[in-house]
């Protein structure tokens, strides 16, 4: 691809692509659930590759394929329920909030 892609066009070629090939969207259920086993499969890579587990003969890492996995799904769930993904990422104070958290966290774990 010669440009880079925003939020709202990713939203856009997802939903073309599920009402031209995949007929309709699972269910928002479904959809979690799905979700959820792509992370884990991410999780899989992630701890094959910077944790403690190791590839086993024949596997590799696909993190981006993974990434890419993950991303599919949210934005099916995204355009489901309606939500603008370009509008959620730019809340005003959602950064800071996870700072907050991030601060709190590391306010934890150092004790």
């Amino acid at each position: 691809m010669d440009k880079e892609l925003t939020l709202n066009e990713v939203q856009q070629m997802v939903d073309e692509w599920i009402h031209q090939y995949g007929v309709r969207y699972f269910s928002e259920l479904t959809n979690m659930a799905v979700l959820t086993e792509e992370v884990g499969e991410l999780a899989r890579v992630m701890a094959r590759t910077y944790g403690d587990q190791s590839f086993k003969p024949g596997e590799k890492s696909n993190l981006s394929e993974e990434m890419a996995d993950v991303l599919w799904v949210l934005v099916c769930l995204a355009n489901q329920t309606g939500v603008d993904l370009t509008e959620a990422a730019t809340i005003p104070g959602v950064f800071a909030l996870f700072r907050e958290r991030l601060d709190a966290l590391a306010k934890i774990l150092s004790k």
